[in-house]
């Protein structure tokens, strides 16, 4: 198993690899909205048909892609990827609880516009960067209004500019096949079909009691009386589905059962005993096999938690993500954004890309991430077993990814 995280822009480091030289892309490229006015999410790079085309050329046939999008701008990065060549195969999409809006309140604003007076308290709301080891994102100080309203700002009270992000959009895409089926490009490459029993929900252990015309073994008739045998079933999970969430209570609810159960995470077994229930049935609400409507169905993995972010970065400075002053809201100081080692203000969990990779990249292949940044593929790529090859052109950031790395690798 070996990794490499080349420093330089994607574009042109790429073009340094061999063609068909990779089994699997997995990648978090910038959403291009400029968040926290970072010049490497304004550049346009995730709509750049002849980097796609670099990427396209160096996965082998068959081989596919997964690439986070935003929301609003989603659209623009899958139609460049289809024009690079790639087959566009589904969209995968990650619903969470947790996500905070960055909308303008324009009667906060009007009050600001004629002098009205605001302070730094401690907040309520949920916001970014203060990850707690739960997974989820606090803000510690918002700005509260000390003086009176207009008039104006009266009749604009409630009104904003955005919604609160609750889910971002994953692309996936296959390179062509270079043979006529998927059987015989598996054959000639390794790649062209996706891990389904790899990627299924909530395998457990069962007991079962009874008989029945497909299993006369779990029992016998005794001078007509029927003894029952016990027997220990491994029941595979359910087939994976285009939907990620993170468990919050805002997304379980959303469902008519439970959901929440350790179950539906991917190869959780049952510890707490055997569960005794008839042939053939599931008690509702079992991990993975509850009602139809239940979010055990689905993969869950929460945001990233403190830990996760910061794992193997011992002795790293912490930074926040930078100290600019944002118009109208206030300086990450003011508001309480905590610093941390891993200072990349996107960090994806490493239990979800570690889902992701193994979904789509073949036994001892090479995952390729051209977006980099702190190396949550990298960290997810190495704690499957797999090769990693990773850019970026953060110095910074290839330090932390680095170190993130190799503590997966003392795992």
């Amino acid at each position: 198993m070996t990794h490499k995280v080349i420093l330089g822009n994607c574009e042109e480091e790429l073009k340094s690899l061999p063609d068909n030289s990779v089994d699997s892309v997995v990648t978090d490229p910038p959403y291009e909205l400029g968040f926290m006015g970072k010049s490497w999410d304004s550049s346009g790079i995730a709509y750049n048909v002849d980097m796609w085309k670099e990427v396209f050329r160096v996965l082998k046939p068959g081989g596919h892609l997964l690439s986070f999008g935003g929301s609003r701008t989603y659209h623009r990065m899958a139609c460049a990827i289809e024009d690079a060549g790639f087959e566009i195969r589904d969209q995968i999409m990650w619903v969470y609880g947790s996500g905070f809006p960055k909308s303008l309140d324009v009667a906060k604003a009007l009050d600001k516009m004629a002098g009205v007076e605001f302070e730094a308290k401690p907040a309520s709301g949920v916001g970014f960067m203060n990850s707690t080891d739960d997974g989820y994102n606090t803000t510690l100080n918002q700005l509260v209004q000390t003086g009176e309203s207009t008039e104006e700002a009266k009749k604009w009270k409630g009104w904003g500019t955005a919604l609160k992000p609750a889910h971002e959009p994953i692309v996936m895409a296959r390179k062509p096949l270079s043979e006529k089926t998927v059987a015989k490009n598996v054959l000639a490459h390794g790649t062209g079909a996706i891990n389904i029993d790899g990627s299924r929900i909530g395998d457990e252990v069962r007991t079962y009691g009874g008989m029945s015309a497909n299993q006369p073994e779990v029992g016998t008739f005794r001078d007509d009386n029927w003894v029952p045998k016990e027997i220990e079933v491994t029941v595979s999970g359910r087939y994976p589905a285009n939907f990620i969430h993170d468990g919050s209570d805002e997304v379980v609810e959303l469902f008519p059962d439970t959901g929440k159960s350790t179950g539906g995470r991917i190869g959780k077994k049952d510890t707490s005993g055997v569960n005794i229930v008839p042939a053939g049935q599931y008690e509702a609400g079992d991990p993975g096999f509850g009602d139809s409507g239940s979010a055990a169905r689905y993969f869950y993995c929460a945001k990233t938690s403190k830990r996760d972010r910061n794992e193997g970065l011992d002795g790293f400075e912490e930074k926040r993500p930078d100290d600019r002053t944002e118009t109208g809201m206030g300086t990450f100081v003011e508001k309480g954004v905590a610093k941390q080692a891993n200072h990349h203000p996107t960090v994806k969990p490493t239990d979800l890309m570690r889902y992701l990779v193994r979904m789509v990249t073949p036994p001892n292949g090479t995952v390729l991430d051209p977006f980099t940044g702190s190396g949550s593929t990298g960290k997810a790529a190495t704690l499957e077993g797999f090769n990693f090859i990773g850019v970026e052109q953060n110095p910074e950031y290839i330090k932390i990814a680095e170190a993130r790395i190799k503590a997966a690798e003392s795992k």
